[in-house]
């Protein structure tokens, strides 16, 4: 028989990512090692105490059968004890939260609930993949909004055509940003705000990384200024080294939690109890964030340095978990990145122009390699090291 795939999935791109990987084998193959900036995924363990607490989970809830779909009350009531503590925002545990399994597939079937054919949904460009491709699968159309250095990695909304405003029905924002690493000042929150106002938009404000950051002070969440017309995204993937728990959650607008809710109802089973009460106790400590923070900072710190001393700009972000770094005029990002995999250099990193989409001939991220923090600081000592000993490969 005749295997045929959806239409859907065909018009799917896929990142060339193979032409990069055949070199990181090669170079395995030579028993090198690079160094891997390339995905956000921590090598370091999820934190003891978590650990142990989904340990103890699994025989606590070992007669528990199916979770409850939107999470337990008791999960859903320590969120809105810790945004009220992180933000001074009081949250309905019961109306104005809902448990996901990570953010991922939140952002993914988001739009399902909410656009029809033809609709719009404005998308940062470049930014995490999810919010375009749920888009297309809901058969809506995606209006990208690119950021630049020129407009401080924030979208400008007064160049968003008319007619566009009054199809669009979701805008995703992203602060602190991944691949940017740019917050987002107040005065963004209340335009953004009075624009979706304007034009009844839905505000879908991913907060992953809220709490990793460099700054003095926290970034604010969106919830800070309103609820109305707004659904937050959170994970405890990056903030609490916990990529493969699968626990997020939204919160904001009882009406829009309510309707994404009946959606996620006919997709999932909900998050298992003994994930749920990892969660918690993640939630319940901040110890473990300030000491990631602190690490993230360094390994931040050094890289940086690193490549201001090589004669590239001073790209230091203020938040999340990458740097977002402009490269040598005379390359493109592929290019550098292959030039970065030379044997001497060996370290991975991810071209900018594949986490962003080329419109109108632009690609904003042409001119960038995003760097994961994730090795360890030694790591990030020797990749410092590597880059300033060969620099004149680099800076041709």
């Amino acid at each position: 028989m005749q295997v045929v795939i959806s239409n859907r999935l065909k018009n799917l791109s896929f990142y060339p990512f193979n032409e990069l990987d055949s070199i990181v084998i090669k170079l395995r193959k030579s028993c090198i090692e690079p160094i891997d900036f390339g995905i956000g995924d921590y090598k370091i363990p999820t934190p003891k105490f978590i650990r142990k607490m989904c340990q103890k989970g699994i025989e606590q809830t070992k007669s528990d059968g199916y979770p409850s779909y939107i999470g337990s009350y008791r999960l859903r009531s320590t969120i809105a004890e810790w945004t009220k503590h992180k933000y001074n925002v009081e949250l309905n545990p019961d109306k104005e939260i809902m448990v996901t399994l990570g953010a991922k597939e939140a952002v993914f079937n988001f739009p399902e609930a909410f656009i029809n054919s033809g609709d719009y949904v404005l998308v940062p460009n470049p930014g995490y993949p999810p919010y375009s491709r749920g888009t297309l699968f809901a058969e809506g159309k995606v209006y990208y909004l690119n950021l630049t250095e020129e407009n401080d990695f924030l979208p400008n909304l007064d160049d968003i055509p008319s007619d566009i405003c009054e199809k669009a029905k979701i805008l995703w924002i992203n602060y602190p940003n991944n691949p940017t690493g740019k917050i987002a000042p107040d005065e963004f929150y209340k335009n953004v705000i009075e624009f979706a106002q304007q034009y009844n938009i839905i505000i879908c404000s991913d907060e992953t990384y809220s709490d990793l950051y460099f700054t003095k002070k926290r970034p604010k969440s969106i919830l800070e200024f309103t609820k109305e017309g707004v659904i937050v995204f959170q994970s405890l993937s990056k903030r609490s080294i916990m990529t493969g728990y699968r626990v997020g959650w939204v919160a904001g607008d009882e009406r829009i939690i309510n309707a994404f809710s009946k959606l996620k109802t006919n997709i999932d089973s909900g998050v298992p109890n003994f994930i749920q009460l990892s969660a918690i106790a993640a939630l319940k400590d901040e110890h473990h964030i300030r000491k990631l923070r602190i690490e993230l900072k360094k390994k931040m710190k050094i890289m940086n340095k690193a490549f201001k001393s090589i004669g590239l700009p001073n790209n230091r972000p203020d938040g999340s978990i990458y740097l977002w770094q402009k490269i040598p005029d005379n390359y493109t990002a592929v290019e550098f990145a292959k030039t970065l995999l030379e044997p001497n250099i060996a370290i991975i990193t991810t071209p900018g122009l594949w986490l962003a989409e080329t419109v109108d001939n632009i690609n904003p991220g042409n001119d960038y390699i995003r760097l994961a923090l994730v090795p360890s600081i030694d790591e990030c000592k020797n990749a410092a090291k590597r880059l300033k000993m060969y620099s004149e490969i680099l800076i041709r």
